[in-house]
């Protein structure tokens, strides 16, 4: 009998720590379970929203987008749903009076969850306090709208290419179209073709040395010029950088116009030449009578045609020039013989 009782407090001693160690775990799972903590190490925080999307107790909250608790109630109250949140008391000095509450999704297709926005300003709300909502917050049935536009949209366009519409459209259904395309990518091929195989202006510059040296030697040479113009050297650099030499070059500007001016409000002989009709007439028949006389002389009319064009007479004029210089000569040579004077008195 003594043997049989020691038997059965030996197997009343493991079915007690079994069951303490089952609490135990079960304790641990729904406690700290989703980062939530103890009981104990929890604080509660209230907050409304007009429509909660199927939102339940044990969902997320997150802060930030780290879970930092559970919502442990969800009840109406008129025509708001009352929310309790359980928040581990660690985050607490991060959901102040700024904070605001939404709701949010664990995906597009998820379970609800709440999302609170962390504030570094403004008081840390207490346990029992509320937290205001955000009822602007974009819910999971309000996000199926813009897909449903977007899946309709989309379809529009496919069913446009199908029917050849637009470029895109065309390249699809029309042969001709889609005949001239890949004829451009032919070209395009050929191109490339003859690039890599050094031919043509960028065929050497992409695979000669001496061509990519030149060119590079031409750009430090240009580098130089602008340097030099920069520092002022040179002519175009002093008309650059020198204000001498701006300025005079805008004071021979101002002479300029101001010539032109006076030429076109006709002063001076230049002026007049240009806008005095009489002078220009004048002008005009003078230049007449000149390019008549010149035709005359040159059909060899007149005393000066005459000397042009015959031959007689510029010999006979020669002739006579020469008897001239020999009479002078002579006169030279022995004046009394023609210069006799004699003085009579009567």
């Amino acid at each position: 009998m003594p043997r049989t009782r020691s038997l059965a407090w030996s197997e009343l001693k493991i079915g007690i720590i079994t069951v303490v160690a089952l609490a135990l775990a079960i304790m641990l799972i729904v406690a700290v379970g989703g980062q939530g903590g103890f009981s104990w190490d929890r604080y509660t925080l209230k907050t409304k929203f007009s429509n909660v999307a199927g939102l339940k107790s044990g969902a997320v909250v997150r802060v930030a987008g780290v879970e930092v608790g559970k919502v442990t109630d969800v009840q109406l109250e008129g025509a708001e749903v009352l929310v309790t949140l359980g928040i581990n008391e660690e985050h607490q000095q991060r959901i102040t009076d700024q904070s605001r509450a939404v709701m949010g999704s664990l995906s597009l297709l998820g379970e609800p969850i709440i999302e609170v926005t962390p504030a570094s300003q403004g008081r840390p709300l207490q346990d029992g306090e509320f937290i205001q909502s955000d009822q602007s917050a974009v819910g999971i049935a309000e996000l199926g709208e813009p897909i449903k536009q977007g899946i309709e949209q989309l379809t529009a366009l496919l069913q446009d290419v199908r029917t050849g519409k637009g470029t895109v459209g065309k390249l699809f259904t029309d042969e001709q179209m889609y005949k001239e395309f890949n004829a451009l990518l032919a070209s395009a091929e050929r191109v490339v073709g003859d690039i890599q195989r050094g031919h043509g202006t960028l065929g050497r510059l992409a695979r000669d040395d001496s061509a990519y040296r030149e060119l590079n030697a031409s750009l430090a040479n240009l580098n130089e010029m602008t340097r030099k113009i920069r520092a002022g050297e040179g002519t175009l650099g002093r008309l650059l950088n020198d204000d001498a030499l701006a300025k005079s070059i805008s004071s021979t500007s101002t002479n300029l116009q101001d010539i032109t001016g006076r030429l076109k409000a006709g002063e001076g002989t230049a002026g007049q030449l240009l806008t005095n009709k009489q002078l220009f007439e004048r002008f005009n028949a003078i230049s007449e009578r000149i390019d008549r006389l010149v035709s005359a002389i040159e059909k060899g009319e007149g005393s000066a045609g005459q000397f042009l064009h015959d031959k007689k007479l510029y010999d006979n004029m020669n002739g006579a020039a020469s008897e001239l210089r020999s009479l002078i000569a002579e006169i030279k040579k022995d004046p009394r013989k023609y210069l006799n004077v004699r003085v009579s008195i009567f």
